[in-house]
């Protein structure tokens, strides 16, 4: 008898992997001990939660304070932790710890995971991708303790303060605080500034981290300036840093002129809160999910910049959801590029390739597609305002987590489109960009004549 041998490649172990977090999650999340009142949770809110929290995306059906006991909050930290890092990046860590050998195929696929070009110090990368994580997240609890621990008390706030660093750091934008969340410390200089910190952190990528840290301690070394220090940057270093700061502020300028004098979000606020909640709208719309102003009383003119800063997201190899920042600043570039007739697309001196900019536009065209598909399933099984819908999708696809207020209303067949949604947001931005990076060899020996078609 024959056997059969069943081999997957990276592009189909990563989705594999968070569907099995899923469903695993899932089924822990039915289990009686999970739920604040004993009693087994139905399925589809179970699905929904762990979907939510492996995708770090936090759209919930069910309050996360109310609903689960102390051990369903501890599972779905954790599911947002393997989330958040990646199950691919979890089982290397374990492997680490048990001291076992990669091999190359263990090698490809963490840097298929990690979304990077090269083998070369793979190991050093994730030990140092770990320790980098754990100790951002350790500090952000430490600094939500000391308001959290007073207002709730040591163990309350301790675990609140521990929640809300994991949950911050990879982009979760889930909390165990209570009925308004983040609501409640819109003035709390503390709390929004950790929050905001630690969404960034996550949301600018670890191979920015480590190029920033590697330059700072060179710069000490041989006394180099500030300015000497950023032009030794590379270039992806300086892109992601550079257009991740014209979004944050450029969109907190956007928000505080559309909201300025709107009652329901920051109309009633002095100056300053209202330009720190302006902020933080902007920083919490690139895929974390926390919220201090109702989503649902946004100006249709800031729900127009909400869908587009939701669907660029953070910037690659983080804890962020969307088509990333790299991947707009290309796509911007390629039109720029067309319309002065220029054949060579260079940033900070250095040209992109052509495999990058096709890799761009497959990820945004196929994110779009997605999106207006799920957004007409949606309106289908959900008959809602056109906006609230649209919004759901662009923020669940992603993996955002901010609502319209939506979300606990959906029915059955809503949360299910959601539930694909947040899968699809999840796994997108590191399956396609691997997928799309396969050429097919037989295809390109061809050659064909060139033919004449007319476009625009």
């Amino acid at each position: 008898m024959k056997k059969i041998s069943l081999k997957l490649s990276p592009v189909q172990i990563i989705p594999a992997s968070f569907l099995i977090a899923i469903i695993v999650g899932a089924f822990l999340l039915t289990l009686p001990i999970a739920s604040a009142n004993g009693q087994p949770t139905g399925p589809l809110t179970a699905l929904f939660t762990a979907t939510t929290s492996v995708c770090v995306t936090g759209l919930v059906v069910v309050d996360t304070y109310l609903h689960w006991s102390f051990v369903g909050q501890l599972i779905i930290l954790i599911l947002v932790q393997i989330g958040g890092l990646g199950m691919i990046t979890v089982a290397s860590m374990l492997m680490v710890l048990t001291r076992r050998k990669f091999s190359l195929t263990d090698r490809m696929l963490l840097r298929d995971a990690f979304n990077l070009n090269s083998n070369s110090k793979l190991l050093s990368f994730l030990v140092n991708m770990l320790k980098g994580t754990f100790l951002v997240e350790g500090i952000g609890a430490v600094l939500y303790a000391t308001v959290f621990i007073p207002e709730f008390g040591v163990k309350k706030g301790l675990w609140c303060a521990v929640f809300n660093s994991v949950s911050a750091f990879c982009n979760a934008g889930m909390d165990v605080i209570g009925p308004n969340s983040m609501g409640n410390y819109r003035s709390n200089p503390m709390v929004m500034t950790v929050t905001m910190l630690l969404i960034v952190l996550g949301g600018i990528g670890f191979v920015v981290w480590f190029d920033v840290i590697a330059r700072c301690r060179e710069g000490l070394k041989k006394r180099f300036s500030p300015i000497t220090v950023c032009k030794r940057l590379s270039e992806h270093s300086k892109l992601v840093l550079s257009f991740s700061l014209a979004l944050i502020f450029g969109g907190a300028l956007i928000f505080m002129c559309f909201e300025y004098n709107n009652p329901d979000t920051i109309g009633n606020m002095g100056f300053g809160a209202k330009f720190v909640n302006s902020l933080f709208e902007s920083i919490t719309l690139r895929t974390a999910g926390f919220t201090t102003i109702p989503q649902d009383k946004l100006t249709l003119s800031s729900c127009l910049v909400a869908y587009i800063m939701m669907f660029i997201g953070g910037s690659p190899i983080g804890t962020a959801g969307g088509i990333k920042t790299v991947t707009m600043f290309l796509l911007i570039m390629n039109l720029r590029s067309y319309v002065r007739h220029q054949d060579a697309k260079v940033i900070f001196g250095r040209r992109v390739s052509e495999e990058s900019m096709r890799k761009a536009s497959a990820v945004a065209f196929v994110g779009v597609v997605a999106i207006f598909i799920l957004s007409i399933l949606l309106l289908l099984v959900n008959p809602v305002p056109l906006e609230d819908a649209l919004f759901e999708i662009v923020s669940a696809c992603g993996t955002v987590g901010l609502s319209r207020g939506l979300t606990p209303s959906l029915g059955a067949g809503g949360r299910v489109v959601v539930i694909i949604a947040m899968y699809l947001g999840r796994i997108g931005p590191i399956s396609l960009v691997a997928l799309f990076s396969r050429s097919n060899k037989e295809a390109n020996k061809l050659n064909y004549s060139e033919g004449i078609f007319y476009v625009g």
